[in-house]
């Protein structure tokens, strides 16, 4: 299985304090299940931001899809972006546009037809019960509508790598097994997921996943499952 992310002695400060993140060597492989887990203050958060190219690293190298992100032009990055589905903590809708409109902003970007765009954003609506709120804008949903309606953006796209911060921390447990449920058939799917979260319920629920922990900044790896060039256990089935 191909890898799709690789961070080679990474570190990340901000300002002139200590580094947040510290030595951060690993591969994600295409395709794969990723739960990052560490208690508040680990940062989660800022791994999540040099996943998605909000942020460079003080040092080190990050690959995506193959290339250099820390030397890319600015001009090439929109591009990259495209091919990442963030959920991001404080959910980010734009709020004079509908709920349906805020599902459908990956498409529009990408140059897809509103024909083409209607149903899959119907569809997305029903899958997280908010056909009925597809007209209604962001301040008048409720924080576990926002939530949904900002993974339905994420993924609609079916992106090559989703990046989810805390995504079910403002939904009830059914509607949180609803998501996970859609995530895991993104990575069956082939998109890579890495869900930042501290639910241990759900963790449970997807034994397969790879279990990514910080601590202090530093990444704890004790399957060898991260390591880079990943390490194959005989008889893994690759989820």
């Amino acid at each position: 299985m191909a890898n799709i992310v690789q961070f080679e002695n990474v570190g990340l400060r901000y300002g002139a304090g200590e580094e947040t993140l510290a030595d951060l060597s690993f591969t994600l492989r295409a395709g794969s299940f990723y739960f990052l887990t560490g208690a508040s203050g680990a940062g989660k958060t800022s791994l999540l931001r040099l996943l998605y190219l909000a942020q460079r690293p003080s040092r080190g190298i990050i690959r995506l899809f193959g290339e250099d992100a820390v030397i890319m032009p600015r001009e090439r990055l929109p591009g990259f972006r495209r091919r990442i589905g963030v959920v991001f903590q404080d959910f980010r809708l734009v709020p004079h546009l509908s709920a349906a409109d805020n599902i459908a902003l990956p498409l529009r970007v990408a140059g897809m037809s509103e024909a083409s765009i209607a149903q899959p954003v119907r569809e997305m609506l029903a899958w997280i019960g908010l056909s009925e709120r597809a007209q209604s804008r962001p301040a008048t949903l409720s924080g576990g509508e926002q939530q949904r309606v900002a993974i339905a953006r994420a993924v609609i796209a079916r992106p090559e790598i989703l990046v989810a911060d805390e995504p079910t921390g403002n939904v009830d447990p059914a509607m949180a097994e609803r998501l996970l449920h859609l995530f895991d058939s993104l990575h069956k799917l082939g998109t890579t997921v890495v869900v930042a979260t501290h639910d241990l319920h759900l963790m449970n629920r997807l034994p397969s996943a790879q279990m990514m922990r910080l601590e202090g900044g530093r990444l704890l790896d004790p399957t060898g499952a991260l390591r880079h060039p990943p390490v194959r256990i005989e008889g893994e089935d690759g989820g």
